[in-house]
């Protein structure tokens, strides 16, 4: 699950990471509005966007109206240190699907961060997918987190996997080195980091052979996992 924290607290924000990712979430944190409305951020099919209302220039609710506007309909989990119902009552009319009041447990965020989440795939009505993804001699087992190359394990690392995922899931697309930073790192690494230029390099090693190339490099923009069933 993709989930966009848009928060000007570091400390807030830290703690909200830290958790998230810890439950096994691709975090991207965006510090303003105008972050948020970047193209790049955009174009992903956010599974939760968790915005906070106060924040530098343009606020939350503003931030809220120009997503949808912008036709991004993921569920909306507003977060604010005032508990006034008319804040409340705002951010739910122009499109926010839930709100909460701070300081908050953790635990609450991740049942409602869950909550929003269920109802996305009800509305979406979705059939249940295979959890083995199948390319030609490369397998991928989503439930029991291995991969096999002609029947043999690989031995992928935590990160490796999330990062051969996050390329599966946009196969056929071009993902910029940008855009797999916020994915797979959070904000981690800062933007001229070539982590991600390394990490493809071990993918390539160990998910190829020498009849199979899947992931190709687009000169001056990143990459993309190509494959044609």
């Amino acid at each position: 699950m993709q989930v966009l924290v848009v928060e000007d607290d570091h400390r807030i924000s830290s703690f909200l990471i830290k958790g998230l990712e810890e439950n096994g979430f691709l975090v991207t944190l965006c510090k303003t509005a105008e972050d948020a409305l970047m193209e790049e951020n955009l174009k992903i099919d956010w599974d939760v966007i968790v915005l906070d209302i106060m924040l530098p220039g343009i606020d939350g609710v503003q931030l809220l109206q120009t997503l949808r506007y912008k036709q991004v309909y993921a569920p909306v989990l507003m977060l604010s240190a005032l508990n006034s119902i008319q804040d409340k009552v705002t951010s739910l009319d122009y499109g926010a699907d839930d709100y909460l009041t701070k300081p908050f447990h953790f635990e609450e965020l991740l049942s409602r961060i869950n909550a929003l989440s269920r109802r996305k795939q009800y509305h979406n009505q979705e059939k249940p997918k295979s959890p083995i993804l199948e390319f030609d001699e490369l397998q991928i087992d989503t439930d029991q987190y291995k991969v096999f190359l002609k029947g043999e394990l690989v031995d992928l690392s935590p990160r490796e996997f999330k990062l051969l995922m996050y390329l599966i899931e946009n196969r056929n697309k071009t993902v910029s080195r940008m855009q797999i930073l916020n994915a797979v790192w959070g904000i981690t690494f800062n933007n001229h980091s070539n982590v991600v230029d390394v990490y493809i390099s071990y993918l390539r090693n160990k998910v190829e052979s020498q009849d199979q190339k899947f992931i190709q490099t687009v000169k001056g923009i990143g990459y993309m996992f190509k494959y044609d069933s």
